[in-house]
Parts: C-alpha cells; sequence; structure tokens
C-alpha cells in the first residue's frame, strides 16, 4: 500500500506537494520576520515626505526661501565663479524632505578652502576659517551665516580627529558621513542626490550607517551619541540589532571624547520631544553611566517631561534641558562639581542645576501662602517652579494615579509663581543705610539687625512696606 502512494506522488503530483511545502515554509518564515518586536516603531507616512520620485536614484525638492533669498544667492554664485559645483548639503536637505523647519544651511563644494575664501572675499564676503585643517569656511553676510565644506575624504582618523584630503567627488564625500539620511545633497533649483538610499531610509524613519557600523564609530566615537540623538530629534527607528550593538560595545571610547562635543549631543537629546524612550535605552546599556556621573534611573525624568509638555499648560513652562538633567541625577553640590566638569556646564547652569539637586528650601505641595512668598523673595519664582516640577514627577514616580488634591496645591503654586514673575517684584525694602541713619555704627551689627528685620519680614508673608520694616527696626533698637 505504501509502495502504491509512492508510486502515486511520482512526477507532477511530487512537484506539486513540494511546492506547496515551500510555500508554507516562507509564509512561516515571512509571518516570524513580522512578528519579531522592533525597538521603534515607524512613524512616518507616505504624505510626510516630499519627493517627486523618478527613474533615477533621489528626488526633488521645492525651491523654499532658505535656498533662495539674496545672502544664500550671494554666496552660491561666489563660490561658483570658476565653475566648480556648490550644493546645499546634510541636515537642511534632511529636514526640508521631513518638512522640519531648516535653521542652518551648510554649503558642499569642489573648491579647495583657499579657493573658497578667495572668492567669498573677491565678492565682499567675510571669509572666517573656522575649521580650515577639516575645509571648513564659514561665509557672513548681512549678519547671517553659512558654513561652507570642501569636498573631502578621510585619510587618517583616531576617533577624535580626522587628517583629510580634498576632492571633487561628491559620492566619495558622501561615503565618509555618518548615516545614509545625512549623505544627501542639493542643488540650487532643488534636485536630490541620494547615493546610499538615504530619502528611502527617511521615508521609512530608519536609522542607517553609511558603510560597516564598527569602522564608521571608530572613525569618530561621537558617532553612537548622534546615532541616538537622531533617533530621539527626527523619530527615527533601529533596523540593524547589529549597528545597534556595536554602539553599545563601544560606548567606552565616550570617555576620551571633549566634555563639550558629549555635553552638545546629551542637550539636543535631553531637549527633544521623543527622547524618553532613547534615555531609557541609554541607561539600560550602560552608554549615560560613561558620560554623565550620579545618573539614576529615568523613571522621574519621563513624569517630568509628562509634566512639561502634556499634564499643565503655563506659557513659561515648557522644555528644559537643565530641569530635565536635573531630572536624571541623584547627587549633591559635590555632585554638581561632577557633572560640570563632565559636561563642562557654564557658571549659570551649574548654579541652576545646583538650585535643583541641592535646594535651599523644601517646597511642599500644602505650603502656606507665607511660605510660598518667602520661597519667592530667597530663590525666585524660577526655582520654586523648578522644584515644584521635580517634586510632583517624583511623587508621581511612587503613586502614578494617587494624587488628586496634591495636584491643585502643585498647580496652585505655579499659577502664583506665573503672576509673581509678572506682576510683582517681592524684595526686602530696607537697606543698610537705613540704619547708619538711626546712629548705628559701620560693622557687623548692622547687617545683623537687617537679618532680623528680614527675617520677621518673610515670617509675615514678605508684605510689609519700608514704613512697616523700619518701625519694626526701631524696636530692635
Amino acid at each position: 500500500m505504501i509502495e502504491d502512494f509512492l508510486n502515486f506522488i511520482e512526477g507532477p503530483a511530487r512537484w506539486t506537494i513540494t511546492a506547496l511545502a515551500l510555500m508554507v515554509f516562507l509564509f512561516l518564515v515571512a509571518r516570524r520576520k513580522s512578528s519579531r518586536r522592533k525597538l521603534f516603531e515607524p512613524t512616518a507616512k507616505p504624505s510626510d515626505i516630499i519627493v517627486k520620485w523618478g527613474k533615477q536614484a533621489g528626488g526633488q525638492i521645492p525651491i523654499e526661501p532658505w535656498m533662495d533669498n539674496p545672502e544664500i544667492n550671494a554666496v552660491m554664485e561666489a563660490i561658483t565663479k570658476n565653475g566648480k559645483e556648490a550644493r546645499f548639503i546634510g541636515g537642511c536637505v534632511r529636514d526640508s524632505i521631513l518638512k522640519r523647519p531648516v535653521k542652518d544651511v551648510d554649503i558642499a563644494t569642489q573648491e579647495t578652502p583657499d579657493q573658497v575664501t578667495q572668492l567669498l572675499e573677491e565678492a565682499g564676503i567675510k571669509a572666517v576659517p573656522i575649521g580650515i585643517e577639516h575645509g571648513t569656511i564659514m561665509a557672513v553676510i548681512n549678519h547671517k551665516s553659512f558654513e561652507i565644506t570642501s569636498l573631502r575624504k578621510d585619510i587618517k582618523t583616531d576617533g577624535r580627529h580626522a587628517v583629510v584630503k580634498f576632492t571633487d567627488d561628491w559620492r566619495q564625500d558622501a561615503a565618509r558621513r555618518d548615516f545614509t539620511f545625512n549623505t544627501l545633497s542639493a542643488t540650487p533649483d532643488g534636485m536630490v542626490f541620494d547615493y546610499f538610499n538615504g530619502i528611502q531610509d527617511l521615508a521609512d524613519r530608519v536609522i542607517r550607517f553609511v558603510g560597516r557600523a564598527p569602522e564608521r564609530i571608530a572613525e569618530d566615537r561621537l558617532r553612537i551619541l548622534r546615532y541616538f540623538r537622531f533617533i530621539a530629534t527626527l523619530g527615527m527607528r533601529v533596523e540593524s540589532k547589529t549597528e545597534f550593538q556595536a554602539c553599545i560595545d563601544k560606548a567606552g571610547d565616550l570617555k576620551e571624547l571633549s566634555a563639550e562635543r558629549i555635553r552638545s549631543e546629551l542637550f539636543k537629546i535631553l531637549a527633544s520631544t521623543m527622547h524618553l524612550d532613547v534615555i531609557a535605552l541609554m541607561y539600560t546599556h550602560g552608554i549615560l553611566k560613561v558620560i554623565l556621573p550620579h545618573v539614576t534611573k529615568p523613571e522621574r525624568l519621563r513624569q517630568l517631561a509628562w509634566l512639561e509638555t502634556v499634564a499643565i499648560k503655563f506659557d513659561m513652562i515648557g522644555i528644559d534641558p537643565i530641569r530635565r538633567l536635573a531630572a536624571l541625577v541623584e547627587t549633591d553640590e559635590n555632585g554638581v562639581t561632577d557633572i560640570t566638569d563632565a559636561l563642562k556646564l557654564s557658571k549659570a547652569e551649574q548654579k541652576r542645576l545646583a538650585s535643583m539637586v541641592a535646594p535651599q528650601i523644601e517646597i511642599t505641595w500644602d505650603i502656606s501662602d507665607n511660605d510660598l512668598r518667602a520661597a519667592f523673595h530667597q530663590v525666585g519664582a524660577e526655582t520654586v517652579i523648578d522644584l515644584v516640577l521635580l517634586k510632583w514627577a517624583e511623587m508621581l514616580v511612587a503613586s502614578p494615579t494617587g494624587l488628586g488634591e496634591e495636584k491643585q496645591g502643585w498647580l496652585h503654586i505655579i499659577e502664583e509663581a506665573d503672576r509673581v514673575l509678572a506682576e510683582e517684584k517681592i524684595s526686602f525694602p530696607l537697606k543698610g543705610q537705613d540704619v547708619l541713619n538711626l546712629g548705628i555704627e559701620p560693622g557687623p551689627e548692622v547687617s545683623q539687625l537687617l537679618d532680623q528685620v528680614e527675617q520677621w519680614w518673610m515670617l509675615e508673608g514678605c508684605r510689609a512696606d519700608h514704613a512697616l520694616c523700619f518701625d519694626k527696626l526701631k524696636t530692635l533698637l
């Protein structure tokens, strides 16, 4: 009977069964691939991308004001005087395709840096050599500036700096860049040149290195942070687990970068609207611990960002990188010094971070009106708002849905801070001269008396005017 069956499936029948089995196998493989969990899901729709597709690789973007204005036209005319080509390059082309505001216009040219300088000066345009060793000249005209970089290829790299050789080959220049969507270049009439499928990756919201990720990271370690920054700011998703792992494996090399470069990328991530998942990834995989001393779990940051952008609506509250940095660390004043050194914070940024990490006062949701006004006087209404948001976020971590009366208390404090900022300046009315006018000799006693009156004034809610404070001073004598 078995022999009869085998004889039956000989010939065409056997091929039919084999084909059906192959189809079932391919279906199962495709289903498995589609069910794999991605780190980020695509967020773009076809209508998000403005590209007129043609038969050739690339596309076209419409002429926008940043591409056609007196200043940019003068610069482009100057540097193409000798017949060499110049194009818009990198971020401005990328953002234009994504319908994002274009902030900085960068230009690439086939001319050498010396020739670019000469051509600009001949046209009466100021040329500033901001990165001459890498071929970058800044053109300044009518208070507007444009970075112009000569096409180049990297000859030698050490992870921080590169030795370059200038070229006139656009594809060769594109090949040295970090991610496919940053290789895009566009002519003044909007024709886009796409050598590494950057347009398609933008459409798919995929971040992809140009070439092999380990090699590109070895050329410049900062590309690890740029990888996460573009995920955060552009809403990109991770397509290649191999590239993602390459960033994780080389994270320790970030310690070799300058504090200024780390600060720039970290603050761009903190200032983004899509930073939360990225920050969690960077924390989970140990990247934040390499670049940021005293970093803690990002739960409080997540709640803070929700408060800043969704939960409450006040004109003076928005995305704030320093406040978000404070939510991401857990330390004291000594730790603030460590963070300042690691990120090269300015003195103003260090002072503000310290006011949140190691506050001089305690703000609670049920603070009395007198104590609240005293707080406005001691640290300022802006700092009170910072402390409220951080404390509120901390409470939400412990009880995400259990805040009722507390919420109204926090909102009341913010409303009062908003009113003070707009309408009232709370300041102690007495000066040292008031004490001297009462016959007290200059010395420590003057400040001691003023301190006593000020303490009384704050306990009374900072409402007593000059006359009442002066009467209080006299009673102390």
